[in-house]
Formats: C-alpha cells, structure tokens, sequence
C-alpha cells in the first residue's frame, strides 16, 4: 500500500496472546489448572486492524514487535489480514504478551509491553507520511501516552482515542485534539478522575462531559450496550446491545472501535456509527478468541431500519 491512500491506520499495540481456559480467577496465592491453552496474534492495536481490514477498509498497523519467534507470527498474521504492516519496528527483546484468563464468555488479561514501549512520540513522527495518507487514525493505551500527541499534531483525518487499558486522567488539551473518544465505564470514570465507575446512564453521561474536552463520546457499556455523548451538547443517547449467546467477549471492544470507524467513514452520523458498531461487536462475541471471533462485512447480519 505504499504510496496509497489509506482508509485507517491503528497506532498501537501489537501483542501475542496467550489465552488460558479457567473455570475461575485464582485467588492471591492460589494455584489453578488451566483446561487449555491458545497461542495466537493479539494487541488491541493489531486487533482493531484486523478488525477493519475484515469490513474491507484499506488499513496499515504503525507499531512494534520485537526480535523473538512471536513476531514473525503476528507479522504473519496481520499480512494474512491484509493489513500492511510496513511501518511496524522490530525492537531487541521481545514481542508484547498478554495471559488471558477466560472464564467463559468474560476475560481477564495482564499484558507485558514488551516492544510495544518503543512506540514513541518519535517513532510516530518518522512515520508521519503514513499517517499523513489515511482519513482515520486510530489509537489505544497499550503503547505510550506521549505517542498520542505526535498522533494528533500529525494526522489530518479523523483521530479517535480507545483510552484502554486505563492510565488516569489525561491532559485535557489532548483529549480535546481527538475527534472521537471510545472508553468503557471503568475508563471513563478513570478519566473524569472519579473514585467510582459511572453505573447508570446519567451517571455516564455526566462524567463524559465533565471531561469537558470538546469531542465525540461513545461509551460502551457491555450488556447494556453504548451511549453516545455528542461533543456539541447535544442529547446523549442509548443504544442497546443485541441479545446474542455470548460464548466470549474477547476483542468485542475492538471489533466495535472498527465498527465505529468503518461507518464514519462512510459518512454515516455518530448514532448510526454506534448502531453498526453494536452489530459488529454482537457477532464478535459469539466466537471464541479475539482476532479469529471479528467479522467480515458479509457475516454481520442487517438490522431493521439499517443504513449500512
């Protein structure tokens, strides 16, 4: 893709999953036997690319993985997904990890950075023509926060923020340089710097815009689906999740950001984005594994009154 417009480029983390079948989270000091085990291609950056990659967008990964067996695996993987991963930096040491503990559907995860901490503010910039091509740049916390300002001093398309994993509040000038910010309840709270995760939809809201950043809010909120805040003061407003037979919601938050973006760009309003975002992120759920569970385009089922 070199030399081409790009529809999306993820900025992100770029991880090897282990994933861990549990019947439960062991307690402190507690040892427990897992009932399998996976290896596979992870990240919630290289998730979210393959996940637009799958709704047919034209996507390259800006990240890094490192000089171990793990990268060539991932590498391969996100090439088989189409993503062009030109820009990603192979670092000394090792590729990013994340255990994931699964308890059927939900996850707990613990990732190690790995090589995913050499995506600095400078390596962005190196990269800047790429980020230069594409009309969406999509970022998350798994990689360094100063990254996100060489992002939004960079990219002239659209810029939006998955704040995960939570890292505290951030500077209120650089939220207010996204144009879109999709974080979960716990993240939300830990953005507003508040003791507690907002629980009911006012509460949601109200910590939103207590932010006071000037962008778009889509906060998702699992079985009880999204709310979307409008950056102008406009009514926020509900969108539920689909009843689907969730066997794992690993990568569904992924598959959503995707969704999101995959609709903006097709010039779609915030609240149908949200809508499509939803149905993405319900087929995801219905799947095991995170990479192997996101959807492509033909699989997504149409929704009465749909748009997309």
């Amino acid at each position: 893709m070199s030399g081409q417009a790009l529809d999306v480029v993820v900025v992100g983390s770029i991880n090897v999953d282990l994933r861990l079948d549990v019947a439960a989270i062991p307690r402190s000091g507690e040892t427990i036997l897992a009932r399998g085990m996976q290896r596979a291609a992870g990240g919630k950056g290289a998730n979210q690319a393959a996940a637009a990659a799958r709704l047919g967008r034209r996507v390259a990964m800006v990240g890094a993985v490192g000089d171990d067996d793990a990268a060539a695996l991932v590498l391969r993987r996100l090439a088989a997904e189409g993503v062009d991963t030109a820009t990603v930096a192979r670092e000394p040491g090792s590729t990013g990890t994340a255990i994931v503990l699964w308890e059927r559907p939900e996850s707990t995860i613990v990732v190690h950075a790995g090589a995913n901490a050499a995506v600095t503010a400078e390596m962005v910039r190196e990269r800047a023509e790429t980020l230069r091509r594409a009309r969406a740049v999509l970022c998350q916390l798994e990689t360094p926060v100063e990254a996100l300002g060489a992002v939004v001093a960079t990219a002239p398309g659209l810029t939006i923020l998955n704040p995960a994993p939570a890292q505290g509040p951030l500077p209120h000038d650089l939220l207010a340089r996204f144009d879109l910010i999709v974080p979960n309840r716990f993240e939300l709270g830990n953005l507003a710097g508040a003791p507690d995760e907002p629980r009911t939809l006012a509460e949601v809201e109200a910590a939103a815009r207590s932010i006071g950043s000037g962008a778009d809010w889509v906060v998702t909120l699992g079985d009880d689906g999204s709310l979307v805040v409008p950056g102008d003061g406009g009514d926020a407003v509900h969108v539920p999740a689909l009843p689907v037979d969730a066997v794992d919601t690993t990568g569904a938050g992924d598959s959503f950001c995707a969704g999101l973006v995959d609709a903006l760009l097709d010039g779609a309003p915030l609240l149908e984005a949200a809508r499509w975002a939803t149905r993405v992120a319900a087929v995801t759920t219905t799947r095991h594994g995170a990479m192997d569970s996101l959807p492509r385009r033909d699989e997504i089922p149409e929704a009465a009154g749909a748009t997309r």
